[in-house]
């Protein structure tokens, strides 16, 4: 495990806003930025309007000569997320740090950090008392890169029923967690298992039918389905957890208390290098951080990127 970080609180702050989040309030926005700027020398927002946009305006802003943030602040879901990260990815030799407020449908990536507690009182720790003997602290996570598009990954990807559920929530009318868990129900009732094979550091761990195979990163889908329950965010390894044959129907309830890992269905292992593959030559049903990923074809290759993002994190 990594070594967490002794540094001073922030002194500017970038906030990155995405309108079109799972469950976007202006409120929210204004809220976050009242609050930064009660503490910091300066803050701004930045509202996005169309996909990728966050990476280029985090990019652009610590490219700056006089002024660059030293924290950048994402309020959206998991897919918002992943762009700010890459954006700070993309900025080499930056010392700008991430804080997440969650504004999406599941906000897993908040969720992975902070627990269930309330934005408010995390992103004050922050401002106010972050440090040694604060409540907050910054930790060196790991992120993956996805080979085939060269893409960082945040939270993780999922190939399966999981990955389709995500076309399923574009009809569903609720908001929020409820939303995935009813799209998450009604596509595992009537899933068929892709023939899948996954790959650990050059070993198959997995051949066969495939409900879903999820490498990581973040312990939940969805905000609330404990899919990979061991996973640490800075031990520089990935996560893998493979459901084979098993009815797809059953998976949201076992997995939203981790009670798949006792199924013999299911395989469970980590590596630095991953590989998700469909063996018919169709293209594979994948997410990561939340979006489904159409341009992928029938292989997924995640690498893991040791300690590549500084974020804050409770001292506990």
């Amino acid at each position: 495990m990594a070594d967490p970080i002794h540094a001073a609180g922030p002194s500017r702050a970038l906030i990155v806003a995405n309108p079109a989040s799972g469950s976007h309030n202006p409120q929210l926005v204004y809220e976050v930025e009242e609050l930064c700027a009660d503490y910091l020398r300066h803050a701004e927002v930045y509202c996005t309007t169309a996909p990728g946009d966050a990476t280029t305006a985090v990019r652009h802003a610590l490219e700056r000569t006089e002024g660059a943030p030293d924290l950048v602040v994402a309020i959206g879901g998991d897919g918002t997320v992943r762009e700010v990260v890459q954006g700070l990815v993309d900025a080499r030799g930056t010392e700008a740090t991430l804080f997440v407020v969650p504004g999406g449908t599941g906000n897993s990536g908040y969720r992975m950090l902070w627990g269930d507690r309330f934005w408010a009182e995390t992103l004050k720790s922050v401002l106010a008392d972050s440090g040694p003997g604060g409540g907050s602290r910054l930790r060196r996570l790991d992120l993956a890169r996805l080979v085939e598009t060269d893409r960082v990954v945040y939270l993780g990807g999922c190939s399966g029923v999981i990955a389709d559920s995500l076309l399923t929530a574009r009809t569903v009318p609720e908001a929020g967690r409820a939303r995935y868990a009813r799209a998450y129900a009604e596509t595992a009732r009537g899933y068929t298992p892709y023939p899948g094979r996954v790959t650990v550091d050059g070993r198959v761990v997995h051949e066969g039918p495939t409900t879903l195979a999820n490498v990581g990163g973040g312990r939940y889908r969805g905000g609330q389905y404990l899919v990979l329950p061991h996973s640490l965010l800075d031990d520089g390894l990935l996560d893998v957890c493979v459901i084979g044959d098993l009815p797809a129907a059953e998976v949201p309830a076992l997995t939203l208390q981790a009670a798949h890992l006792t199924h013999p269905a299911t395989v469970y292992a980590r590596g630095r290098r991953i590989t998700v593959e469909r063996t018919d030559g169709e293209r594979l049903p994948l997410e990561h951080d939340g979006e489904y990923q159409m341009e992928i074809g029938s292989r997924a290759t995640f690498e893991v990127m040791p300690g590549a993002l500084a974020a804050w994190a409770p001292t506990d």
